[in-house]
């Protein structure tokens, strides 16, 4: 039962009016943002889809900007692969003539001088820095010169020529996320980018009696290696080729001394992460020097860079020695062509892997925008004719109250 008082009319008719200000004043801001809700009450439901569709739809377009970002660096990275391919074309083209024994020393040492320039136009190449400044071939060590230089005298040329080149960054890779959980592994290590053949190393001590005293780990070309207390070098070599490292090992039969062979052309990484195992078999010096020039003294390598097959080259065409030029040079050059050529197949794979990421990426953040339209997006049409309504009612509110009020005091005072 509702109790009537001289104060019921006036409160009545100022809480519709309120009402319906606050009606309108909602649905201007509806159309004012075009959102559909403006509070988590106006759709709980809808409200929580649209929460996940919004930060899905963030992570979609990051998704997108890192494949891109990819996508950049390959293809800067594929550029100076491709200028060193054709320099390595050259330099063969060289090889081969000065190979033929119709050349003249002199010819040969001018031939020389054309080498020595592409020698230096590749370790160009491989110190490039990407337009991000970043070092394109060190690895992850991406402000650092990626291959350093010592010059030095050659007998033949009367000034310093390079006479060495070591590689200064590491062979470390950046996973980068390009789908949910989904990453592209980005391996730009210049020690195996710009190799020439598969390295092996040949341990000088009899690992025969060895055993490990204590759990420890080795890494092996960045791929960690757990050893057990009480392995010995054969238990070692079998997890050594049971890992994913590419590098394969084995237990030479005469002096029982471990030997491990890269399976592609690339410079091998040891180190003892924890633990002194690789030090204990003479295969490095110990952790007070860093890879890869750590090996051991009574180690003995084979397998070298493209820049050390170009400058023995070099060297070889300043000395005359046409028998070297034609063997062994001449194959360790193709060795780094074969390489080279790997090297840039993969960078394109994974360039146009980095293309489908970003297409597919781009046309699923155009469905989750459709779906973030559909939860959230306001029915415009709806909203103007809903508009309109709630504005006729608010006049015709006004108009009904004044009629009520048109009497004054001044009525009853005649």
């Amino acid at each position: 039962m509702t109790r009537v008082s001289t104060n019921m009319t006036t409160d009545t008719v100022q809480f519709n009016l309120s009402r319906q200000e606050a009606k309108v004043n909602k649905a201007n801001s509806q159309m004012g943002s075009q959102n559909r809700i403006q509070e988590l009450r106006d759709d709980p439901i809808a409200a929580g889809h649209l929460v996940r569709y919004q930060s899905y739809l963030t992570r979609v377009n990051d998704f997108e900007k890192n494949a891109q970002t990819l996508s950049d660096e390959f293809a800067v990275r594929e550029g100076y692969m491709n200028t060193s391919l054709d320099m390595l074309q050259r330099i063969r083209e060289l090889a081969v003539t000065g190979a033929n024994g119709l050349n003249q020393k002199d010819d040969l040492k001018n031939m020389a001088l054309e080498i020595d320039q592409l020698l230096q136009q590749l370790v160009q190449n491989a110190n490039a820095i990407g337009p991000d400044g970043n070092s394109l071939f060190a690895g992850t060590n991406v402000k650092a010169t990626a291959f350093d230089i010592e010059m030095g005298n050659t007998e033949g040329s009367a000034q310093p020529l390079i006479e060495s080149v070591r590689y200064n960054g590491n062979v470390a890779a950046n996973r980068i996320e390009i789908d949910e959980n989904k990453y592209m592994t980005t391996d730009n290590a210049g020690n195996r980018t710009f190799w020439a053949e598969k390295q092996q190393l040949f341990g000088g001590r009899d690992a025969g009696s060895w055993q490990a005293a204590k759990d420890s780990t080795i890494s092996i070309d960045g791929t960690q290696i757990k050893i057990n207390a009480g392995d010995n070098v054969y238990a070692l070599a079998s997890k050594i080729n049971e890992s994913n490292a590419a590098v394969k090992a084995s237990i030479d039969p005469v002096s029982r001394a471990l030997n491990l062979v890269t399976v592609d052309a690339r410079q091998l990484w040891l180190e003892d992460v924890d633990g002194t195992a690789l030090s204990d078999l003479g295969i490095i010096k110990g952790s007070g020097q860093h890879p890869p020039y750590n090996l051991g003294d009574s180690v003995r390598v084979s397998g070298g860079s493209m820049f050390d097959t170009v400058i023995a080259l070099r060297d070889a065409m300043l000395a005359g020695d046409t028998e070297s030029i034609g063997g062994r040079m001449l194959g360790s050059i193709d060795s780094s062509i074969d390489n080279l050529v790997t090297r840039l197949a993969k960078s394109g794979s994974e360039y146009e892997r980095a293309q489908q990421n970003i297409t597919r990426n781009s046309a699923t953040a155009l469905n989750v925008n459709q779906l973030i339209s559909t939860e959230g997006d306001l029915d415009f049409t709806k909203a103007v004719t809903d508009m309109k309504m709630l504005d006729y009612v608010y006049q015709a509110t006004l108009s009904t109250v004044g009629k009520m009020y048109q009497s004054s005091l001044l009525n009853y005072m005649r």
